[in-house]
């Protein structure tokens, strides 16, 4: 895609078309490189606690310049070093030269790079689960406005038992509950990588400490808590184990995989007239047939989530080929693959809720469906109504197939309503009045306890989960 900035060179869609500025602006350079200063600081800082011999005025030049970053120098640094940490090294150097001495100290490059890398995620997954919990929250005033209309059930996408309007929302909605679970779990449970040395064994923080084991241990649990964070893993190589990314990656992946069942279902809805997503004034669905209403947020969302699907198992391959402490054919590849899951699944995110906000449906032409079909599901209950009659069971079926297959041939070939109760009540043999088969066709008899479920499922489920969250959540604009 051509940058906005520079028409001539490739720039990212996530960032020109799709992604959020919040979730953009925490995977950006000034993010990361910000809070590898402040892991060199929390390290200084707690080594010095512990007794290192590291001057005030070290501690106060990283606490001052830990924002002040000077890409253009970075770069000269990269280029000549050809290592990314150590042009961050040289840089926060020349700004606090009180710290130079410090920055850095018995730290592999793993330490300022894995532990940002996992801040990163778990404020991803914050942001994440912030718009997760407006998308639900939108879905369920749709729910509760819709709970008791009737509308076809699908199974193996053929006419099934009538569900309702709201009571199919609520399916969506309890994929989104089991995300936020999956959530919460990552978020709770991400470890820090902590203070662990070049391959994992400390052996540079006991050489700095004398041998002292019990400090070492203290370091690693100190800046653990410094950051943030409830633990360290107990053990590591250079990096973190990658499951953790697969783990991750995992719980983003399945966010992906509930908005792309809620765009297919939608795509089919507005493919049947019944709910359309929201569609603008001036919006055009086709160069060529003006006339078309494209669902192009939902298709989105569905091309979105392919990608991020994509991109689930790459993580354990990577994790898979870790030989030994590490190696790095992960790092290129974790560039694009942890941000880029989290940019694509915030653009769904984004998408999804202006879709659920703007739905548009369509109660007569959900009605004319149901009365398609509705004749042919009475039939348990016509058949009973014929033998309060006092008629046989096998010679009412055996009338009910018959009219049954004569109205349907009605209906796919001559494109008219379905009118086997006419039929049945013009018929001499089965011998009910149409009053008494049009009252066994009423939807609202086949519905079962949706609407109830609807609220049992909003008052009892969802409630706790938005009654959690203070503040209601940001709107994000689709800007294309």
């Amino acid at each position: 895609m051509m940058s906005a900035a520079d028409p001539t060179v490739y720039s990212s869609p996530l960032s020109e078309r799709y992604a959020s500025r919040a979730m953009l602006t925490l995977w950006g350079p000034q993010t990361r490189y910000a809070l590898w200063r402040e892991l060199w600081l929390a390290l200084a800082e707690s080594q010095r606690a512990l007794g290192v011999p590291i001057p005030d005025a070290a501690l106060s030049a990283m606490r001052t310049h830990q924002h002040d970053i000077n890409f253009s120098l970075v770069a000269e640094y990269e280029k000549k070093f050809r290592h990314d940490v150590m042009a961050h090294v040289h840089a926060f150097g020349d700004v606090a030269p009180a710290a130079r001495a410090f920055i850095h100290l018995g730290a592999t490059s793993c330490y300022v790079t894995d532990n940002a890398e996992l801040i990163l995620m778990r404020r991803g997954l914050s942001l994440l689960r912030e718009k997760l919990l407006g998308v639900l929250d939108e879905l369920g005033t749709f729910a509760r406005a819709w709970r008791d209309v009737p509308t076809l059930g699908y199974t193996h996408l053929q006419p099934a038992q009538l569900t309702t309007v709201g009571k199919r929302a609520t399916l969506w909605m309890q994929d989104i509950v089991l995300d936020l679970e999956d959530l919460d779990y990552r978020i709770a449970q991400m470890p820090f990588r902590g203070v662990k040395g070049t391959t994992g064994t400390q052996a540079s923080f006991l050489s700095l400490f004398d041998g002292d084991h019990a400090r070492v241990r203290q370091l690693d649990r100190m800046v653990t808590a410094r950051m943030d964070f409830a633990t360290s893993i107990p053990v590591s190589g250079q990096t973190y184990s990658r499951k953790i990314d697969a783990q991750v990656l995992g719980a983003v992946a399945g966010v992906a995989a509930t908005a792309s069942k809620f765009s297919g279902d939608i795509r089919m809805l507005q493919a049947f007239g019944e709910i359309e997503e929201p569609f603008e004034k001036h919006q055009i669905g086709s160069s060529a047939m003006a006339y078309k209403r494209n669902p192009m947020r939902s298709e989105r969302i569905a091309s979105l989530a392919r990608f991020v699907l994509s991109l689930e198992p790459n993580a354990n391959h990577t994790h898979a080929v870790q030989y030994f402490e590490r190696t790095l054919d992960d790092s290129a590849n974790r560039r694009l693959s942890i941000p880029e899951s989290f940019l694509a699944t915030d653009a769904i995110l984004v998408l999804m809720h202006n879709v659920v906000r703007g739905l548009e449906v369509h109660p007569a032409r959900i009605r004319r469906r149901v009365d398609d079909e509705l004749p042919f599901m009475a039939t348990e209950e016509l058949i009973v109504r014929f033998v309060r009659a006092g008629g046989d069971r096998q010679v009412a079926h055996e009338l009910i197939r018959g009219h049954s297959i004569a109205a349907a041939r009605v209906v796919k070939d001559e494109g008219l309503r379905n009118d086997m109760l006419e039929r049945l009540a013009a018929d001499p043999a089965f011998g009910v009045p149409l009053t008494d088969l049009q009252e066994t066709a009423d939807p609202s008899r086949f519905v079962g306890r949706a609407p109830q479920q609807v609220d049992e499922f909003l008052d009892e489920v969802v409630a706790p989960w938005l009654a959690r969250e203070r503040a209601a959540p940001s709107i994000d604009e689709v800007r294309v």
